[in-house]
């Protein structure tokens, strides 16, 4: 009789399929019961999928979606991301972007393509005639347009199309960069900082931020603003010229490592540098500069072997009209597990209870998740790598929508359950 408690005591996976532990789980659990839920966890080393629950219904992936992003890159670009292309005629250089968001960002490495630009004796031209897509993506919300995460998409970025503020200790206001200075606004009828829909006109209160804390406001951008930036940051001037370079032989400027793009862009889920991503998808493949063609691309050439056919239709997963399966996450993750060695991947993923957006999750001794994770509005999910107690690392993706509890209430569910598979494997 001991020895048959003993037994029912320490009840594991060996005994009881993982697929039942997920539905007993979910079935009992308050908070996960009351939502559309959907599980994948599979074992690359024995490829065998280990549970799945609603694995093959769609679900709002948002920020997810990014997992896309970073595969296409993996796909398209090399160590290092292509900044500029562009000729020289006569005493003149025309260049165009690629989509690469280095340039001058506050939170990137410092671009080769500055210097290079910095240092050429010719006259500087940029041609926006690449650029074939919208300032923002389908299904994004336009009152979004003054919310840090929600940069405006262009052709060559610079300082990240964003404004940045900050408060000294006398409390007063400062923008990054300096060519904003004269673009703010005090107005008593503003709470924080409010730029002006349709132009660069930032109002703020008289005490808009807190000391020692920073804002990002996207900025309205235009191709002539572009060129604008570039005379301020490089200290000459920069000219617009209205010409395709589509059929021009070009050379290529080279601006950053291509892992400190998808690092940032995966730990703080940035959903600016996972749009440019796209575009440097795009130009990287000889396409204009436009998403929808990247995506499908992409989906042609590189996911045609997903279980489910993506609708994917942004980098970042800004928009709701984007919708993933499960087990396509999961076959996604492996393909991105058989690209990138472990230790890199690993590296560049957000750690859960140590980086990224799963810092204050699986918090711990050892790091066993990482993974990328995405909220909206009554959507959570967080797709990644579990590594077990016995050192197996397993690949999930549990996906939550149209729930109404608090998003805290999931994170702490979809947090106990994995951190049991880790145990128990």
């Amino acid at each position: 009789m001991r020895l048959l408690l003993f037994v029912l005591s320490v009840f594991t996976l060996s005994s009881c399929s993982l697929t039942h532990y997920v539905k007993r789980e979910l079935k009992k659990s308050p908070v996960l019961s009351g939502h559309h839920v959907g599980i994948a966890v599979y074992d690359p080393a024995r490829e065998k999928t280990l549970a799945s629950y609603q694995a093959d219904k769609y679900f709002t992936p948002a920020s997810n979606t990014k997992l896309f992003s970073f595969y296409a890159g993996l796909s398209a670009l090399g160590d290092s991301l292509p900044g500029l292309q562009y000729l020289v005629r006569g005493d003149s250089l025309i260049f165009q972007g690629t989509g690469d968001p280095s340039l001058l960002h506050p939170d990137l490495p410092r671009s080769a393509v500055y210097g290079f630009l910095r240092g050429r004796p010719e006259r500087l031209f940029f041609s926006p005639a690449n650029f074939k897509d919208e300032r923002f993506g389908p299904g994004w919300a336009w009152s979004d347009y003054n919310d840090y995460y929600q940069p405006e998409r262009s052709p060559l970025p610079v300082y990240g199309n964003i404004a940045r503020f900050v408060s000294d200790s006398t409390r007063l206001l400062y923008v990054g960069p300096r060519y904003w200075a004269d673009s703010l606004l005090t107005d008593p009828a503003v709470q924080g900082i409010q730029r002006d829909e349709d132009r660069n006109l930032f109002r703020h209160s008289l005490y808009a931020l807190p000391v020692g804390l920073e804002q990002d406001v996207p900025v309205k951008m235009s191709h002539q603003l572009t060129a604008d930036l570039l005379t301020h940051g490089l200290n000459r001037p920069v000219e617009v010229i209205r010409e395709s370079l589509q059929d021009v032989p070009l050379s290529t400027v080279y601006s950053i490592p291509s892992d400190s793009l998808y690092a940032r862009m995966m730990k703080v889920s940035d959903n600016m540098l996972a749009e440019q991503l796209m575009l440097l998808y795009a130009a990287a493949n000889g396409l204009p500069l436009n998403a929808e063609q990247a995506i499908e691309h992409a989906i042609e050439h590189h996911l045609a072997d997903l279980p489910d056919r993506p609708v994917w239709r942004d980098g970042s997963g800004l928009s709701r009209y984007n919708l993933f399966t499960p087990r396509t996450m999961v076959k996604l993750l492996d393909k991105i597990y058989e690209k990138v060695p472990r230790e890199r991947l690993f590296s560049i993923l957000a750690q859960g209870g140590k980086s990224g957006t799963v810092r204050n999750m699986f918090k711990g001794e050892e790091t066993f998740i990482y993974a990328k994770s995405g909220s909206l509005s009554n959507n959570y999910s967080l797709s990644g790598y579990l590594v077990t107690r016995k050192g197996r690392t397993l690949l999930f993706s549990f996906m939550n929508n149209n729930y109404t509890r608090p998003t805290s209430e999931i994170r702490k569910e979809v947090e106990r359950i994995l951190t049991e598979l880790h145990r128990r494997n």
